[in-house]
């Protein structure tokens, strides 16, 4: 379950709940990757990008512009296989908790 961007820590831990929700969706889809049989061109560079982006979310402060840069290279290599969807979508929404990077607008 998501849980609002607002809720900036968990009753009892001093975890942002958006660096935990990132956390979960990346290890379920490096997971369903891991499971998933087939072998396609970009698998490399997928699994390359999610180990970056687990490693930022245990970090505990996540650069915007990389996590985002990341998510684009993962849904590149991994974007056709439907099978991984699901877990694809969960990595984006918990990028998307983040908020825009700084910038001009």
């Amino acid at each position: 379950m998501l849980r609002s961007v607002e809720q900036r820590r968990v009753t009892g831990s001093d975890e942002d709940p958006r660096v935990a929700e990132l956390r979960a969706a990346v290890a379920r889809l490096r997971r369903e990757l891991a499971a998933h049989p087939a072998e396609f061109t970009d698998r490399g560079i997928a699994e390359d990008e999610l180990a970056a982006l687990a490693e930022m979310a245990y970090g505990g402060a996540p650069e915007i512009p990389r996590m985002r840069r990341s998510l684009l290279l993962v849904a590149g290599a991994i974007g056709s296989v439907s099978a991984l969807a699901a877990g694809l979508a969960s990595v984006r929404i918990a990028v998307e908790l983040f908020g825009d990077p700084p910038g001009p607008r």
